[in-house]
């Protein structure tokens, strides 16, 4: 009967996992160097397990030493700045239309930015291509 009950005591006890830990503070918009990370066995719900999906890529908040690091506190590193002048670039049915905008925000290959065309006026959303362009659809 005690063997049982130790057993059971045993199978509740929470397992300690992984969890990336910021080892400096670490500024929003700044690059995460693998020198940046800790990696402790502690178990906190919602962290980030695995260094190497946050080594080189850019702080999106400020990250405190020792504080466990979160999937939204990281991003990759924005290719385009605000107030750049960005290509916007329009494609359909074979027709391409390219223009010139000013970014209005930070935004990193894949992520969603508005930009205002600087011959319209018009703001427009669209997302960041890896070279830098903005692809605008309906």
């Amino acid at each position: 009967m005690r063997r049982l009950a130790l057993a059971a005591c045993l199978l509740a006890a929470p397992a300690a996992a992984d969890t990336v830990l910021a080892a400096r503070t670490i500024r929003a918009q700044s690059l995460i160097l693998p020198q940046d990370l800790v990696v402790k066995d502690v178990d906190v719900a919602g962290a980030i397990s695995d260094p190497a999906l946050v080594a080189g890529q850019e702080a999106r908040v400020a990250l405190y030493a020792g504080r466990p690091i979160r999937p939204g506190d990281f991003g990759p590193p924005a290719l385009v700045e605000r107030n750049q002048i960005i290509s916007l670039v329009y494609g359909a049915s074979g027709l391409s239309i390219s223009a010139e905008g000013r970014s209005l925000s930070r935004a990193g290959p894949g992520e969603t930015v508005r930009v205002m065309n600087m011959s319209s006026r018009i703001t427009v959303s669209g997302q960041v291509l890896p070279d830098g362009r903005v692809l605008v659809s309906r």
